[in-house]
């Protein structure tokens, strides 16, 4: 069985900044360095300059799917494995995939690339990363709909940060470089402001310098013998409601978690077994929010309780638990404060923007 393949993520912080040029480039030199390179998925924007960086590197043709009369064309995964070179390149590692495909997203589609023995390499914006959406809405007023969990992207086996500041960015557009002259009006008088840009550039600039610390503590010494200076490793427990507020609540409790190296759990209290009290539409709330809280690893549990705040309370007291995060909308986030009076209680109000766009 081969050996998993190598991610390396081309990171930006806008559209515009170099990051598919980038990563066309670093294709180029491993070709003329003799690897078996080709592309898995390429979409070129209608951008001159990095169309020409794709001179020579082999295409694998694009799939065909027909959803609702059209026609669309993807990723051929099972194409590119069978084609199975050193290193694929794929373009746009957040991309939802046409419905029909094997697989909801590109970045399950590069996994499995990964799992085949192949290298790839691919480009990815900052707004894109799951735990990340709640902060890139309140700055940009827009909402990301298409991400990549935290930890896809942690387990990369490099991360490279392409920058430009974004005077330079705005230039580019202007220019008609980005974009043709209609979409760059429209981007110019939106979401490429350059306040959006300098605060999506510091997000990206963080997410960076964070992810390399976090390579040099895995290189300095075990995890297992990191000294902390607190006497205790922390621990997050992430308190589930029905309330839609609960995404924003685990998207923070696993940022958290990760800033702080420490595990991170949600839990779920039932007054009656299999959540009989609750109406259907809240069964399918928690059950979305349960299978987000997989998606980004993060351990689910489901306890019963008829006083939620104090099954909460002693649940997390039995685990060790140092942080408890809970929405402000949540009726035991005052009385789980006075019971669990030895932990952090951090309630979370969610931000509101009025006149936010989704993209």
């Amino acid at each position: 069985m081969s050996a998993r393949g190598k991610l390396k993520i081309f990171l930006g912080y806008a559209a515009g900044v170099g990051k598919t040029y980038q990563m066309l480039t670093e294709a180029q030199e491993l070709k003329m360095q003799g690897a078996d390179v080709a592309i898995g998925y390429f979409e070129p924007h209608g951008r001159a300059d990095t169309i020409a960086q794709t001179a020579g590197l082999e295409f694998v043709p694009r799939r065909v799917y027909e959803h609702r009369g059209a026609k669309f064309e993807d990723m051929d995964t099972v194409a590119v494995i069978a084609r199975h070179p050193q290193v694929a390149v794929v373009d746009e590692f957040a991309h939802t995939n046409v419905p029909g495909s094997e697989r909801p997203k590109r970045w399950q589609d590069v996994q499995a690339i990964l799992d085949a023995g192949i290298d790839v390499l691919t480009s990815l914006n900052i707004q894109h990363i799951e735990s990340l959406n709640d902060q890139v809405w309140h700055v940009t007023g827009i909402r990301v709909r298409e991400t990549v969990p935290d930890w896809v992207v942690q387990e990369a086996d490099e991360v490279v940060m392409v920058d430009v500041t974004p005077r330079a960015l705005l230039h580019r557009l202007e220019r008609g470089v980005v974009y043709a002259p209609e979409k760059a009006r429209q981007a110019l008088e939106n979401f490429f402001t350059e306040t959006n840009l300098t605060a999506l550039r510091e997000l990206a600039l963080r997410q960076t310098a964070h992810q390399l610390e976090e390579r040099r503590e895995e290189l300095r010494v075990p995890e297992a013998v990191v000294p902390m200076a607190s006497g205790r490793r922390e621990s997050i427990l992430i308190l589930l409601t029905p309330h839609p507020s609960t995404a924003m609540l685990i998207r923070r409790g696993r940022r958290v978690a990760d800033y702080l190296n420490s595990s991170c759990t949600a839990i779920v209290v039932a007054r009656e077994p299999g959540m009989a009290e609750l109406t259907p539409e809240d069964r399918a709330a928690i059950e979305r929010h349960l299978n987000f809280c997989r998606n980004l690893r993060i351990t689910p549990e489901i306890i019963e309780g008829k006083e939620p705040a104090k099954a909460v309370s002693a649940w997390a007291r039995e685990h060790g638990i140092t942080q408890i995060f809970v929405t402000r909308d949540s009726p035991d986030a005052h009385r789980l404060v006075h019971l669990a009076r030895d932990m952090q209680v951090t309630i979370v109000a969610e931000r509101v923007r009025h006149g936010a766009a989704a993209t």
